[in-house]
């Protein structure tokens, strides 16, 4: 399956996107022409609607939403052009003026038709019944009775436009500062300079000096930024506090939680099981110990991989590409033939080069366009299951526009980890079906038990620290590095449970992590999406292949209703309590299944 591991290059190095569809470059003339368009089906909007939203039928509100879904269709491709071309040329002057214009145009734009939610929310309760009750509304009608949960959070239409103008030299500029910052930042390593991508890549080589003082460069380059890093986080934070205030939102999550719509006990339900589940983090890491014979395990060892057979392997980008396809198509030939066009159609951007940013992530696209899937691809399995998670986002995002008007398209944070955990797993059993020595099984297992506990108790992990950070910075006042450090600190350790140290190094590492600054509180979507999954994929072994049209119906319904009702209308229940608790059991037995094998071929360890 795999490449020899002296190979230095993967096959991904000439795999660009093509954004053709959107734009030629940033001196395309149409772009400017679009620009033009927007604001004149904007102001014909305004004009047409302003003060006249409380004397509409149910059919005037369709055509409203109809309308505005046009403009929002053109505005976004400008955006989109914008945002991932600054995704891979971060540090480009250029590329980031003209975010900059964009972002102030989008913003502008929506100050001219905010006054839409507001005048529909600002209808009584009977009235708004009167006006949802006509099935003249279609669709429509969903979202229209989702906007009114916001009702008691809305402002003003003067102090709403303020707040959208100032997001553009505000929230906007300081995460746009941060993107820039970390793209920026090298990290010297044995005279190369290299980005964080390729820094982080080496926490997951054998060698333990190796990775230990990749930790400590990588911790050192963190530093020498605490300074704007810290700040950064301080004025985001507060700036938060503030936006929770003015709308009267009673916590730091509760914003989050309405856009998700995933009502707080369902939220606080998922947080205690995996909280009360630590134990089994322990119990991996334990074992990963044994296998790995050191007496103590490290911050810098978390991700070792364990010293057995093809461990170090480079996966070539056409390997990977194929087992992805594979998987899909195995599982819906449907799904595979859509997965397939992001390859053979340049929907793809995936390697690693100087000012592209870190991490991963779908760009969902509109109906006139299409989805956009960015990587950075170094060749290993945990890259490979990258790909395959965000290609799940993109299928998610194509089924639902097939399906769904604009407004049902994106589906909100909870859901939308859904299809990409999915597709995780789908690559995950394909690679374990296909293997059948027991030695590569057991690494293989282990490697999915960290993935998943970086989807599940990781990301838990970090929704304690964000809640620490936020009550903190809006009880004690700004926040120095080390109070930033030391809640950090407090709630990995707690996680761990003592089976992993962290060193005092380690303390620093909330300073590189984006979605606490972009999205606040959405770190928590992604254990909602895997233990989800964990349910999903256990009716799709029970089920079968009847199991495949009822999960391409529910990708397809993108947000038409409630993420209980859709989910509902498949066997699973979010209501209940105890729903969280299957998922973590699960969990629980591919860690049985690891210490079973890990104790059948080194007893000697244990």
């Amino acid at each position: 399956m795999s490449a020899p591991a002296a190979a230095t290059t993967t096959g991904a190095e000439n795999v660009i996107w093509d954004l053709s569809v959107l734009y030629s470059g940033r001196d395309d003339p149409q772009i400017a022409l679009d620009m033009a368009e927007v604001e004149r089906q904007t102001a014909a909007f305004e004009d047409r609607y302003r003060g006249q939203i409380a004397t509409l039928t149910a059919a005037g509100l369709r055509e409203l939403y109809q309308t505005l879904e046009a403009i929002y269709d053109l505005r976004t491709k400008i955006g989109t052009f914008a945002s991932l071309n600054f995704s891979t040329f971060s540090t480009s002057p250029e590329w980031g003026a003209f975010l900059q214009k964009t972002n102030e145009f989008a913003a502008a734009m929506s100050q001219r038709t905010v006054f839409f939610e507001l005048e529909w929310n600002a209808l009584t309760d009977e009235q708004a019944a009167a006006v949802l009750r006509d099935p003249a509304l279609g669709s429509y009608r969903y979202h229209l009775e989702a906007m009114r949960r916001h009702k008691p959070h809305n402002l003003t239409e003067p102090e709403e436009k303020l707040l959208m103008e100032k997001d553009v030299t505000g929230n906007d500029a300081w995460t746009r500062f941060f993107s820039q910052l970390t793209s920026a930042q090298t990290y010297e390593w044995q005279g190369e300079q290299l980005n964080q991508a390729k820094m982080l890549h080496k926490l997951y080589v054998p060698d333990r000096d190796t990775r230990r003082q990749a930790a400590d460069v990588f911790t050192a380059g963190l530093r020498s930024r605490s300074m704007e890093l810290t700040y950064i986080f301080n004025v985001l934070a507060a700036d938060k506090a503030a936006n929770d205030k003015l709308r009267r939102y009673p916590s730091w999550i509760s914003s989050r939680n309405l856009e998700n719509k995933a009502p707080d006990s369902v939220v606080a339900a998922l947080i205690n099981s995996v909280t009360g589940s630590y134990d089994v983090v322990a119990r991996h890491y334990r074992i990963k110990r044994a296998l790995l014979g050191y007496e103590e395990l490290f911050d810098y060892d978390r991700y070792a991989p364990l010293a057995l057979k093809t461990s170090t392997d480079i996966i070539p980008w056409e390997q990977a590409q194929a087992l992805v396809l594979e998987s899909y198509t195995a599982f819906s030939p449907k799904m595979g033939n859509i997965a397939r066009r992001f390859f053979d159609e340049a929907w793809i951007h995936a390697p690693v080069i100087a000012g592209k940013r870190g991490g991963a992530f779908c760009s969902y696209g509109t109906h006139s366009t299409h989805p956009f899937v960015f990587v950075n691809y170094l060749g290993s399995e945990r890259d490979v299951m990258t790909l395959a998670h965000e290609l799940g986002h993109g299928l998610h995002m194509y089924l639902a526009g097939q399906t769904q008007t604009l407004a049902g398209m994106y589906t909100p944070l909870t859901t939308a980890e859904m299809a990409s955990v999915f597709g995780e797993m789908m690559v995950f059993q394909e690679l374990m079906r296909r293997e059948t020595d027991k030695e590569i099984r057991l690494r293989m297992l282990s490697h999915k038990i960290e993935d998943t506990f970086a989807t599940v108790f990781r990301q838990i992990a970090m929704n304690r620290f964000e809640e620490a950070m936020h009550t903190a910075r809006r009880t004690e006042g700004e926040l120095s590095t080390d109070r930033l450090s030391e809640l950090w600190l407090q709630t990995q350790k707690a996680m761990f449970q003592g089976s992993v140290t962290l060193r005092e190094e380690y303390a620093v590492w909330w300073s590189y992590i984006p979605h606490f600054l972009h999205t606040p509180g959405y770190v928590y979507a992604y254990a909602f999406g895997e233990l989800l999954v964990l349910a999903l994929y256990n009716l799709y072994q029970q089920q079968g292949s009847s199991f495949v049209p009822q999960y391409e119906a529910l990708l397809a319904a993108g947000d038409s209703d409630y993420p209980a009702n859709l989910l509902a209308k498949i066997g699973v229940d979010l209501n209940n309590p105890g729903f969280w608790d299957e998922g973590i059991a699960a969990i629980r037995a591919l860690v049985a299944e690891e210490e079973a094998l890990a104790q059948e071929l080194y007893p000697g360890r244990f």
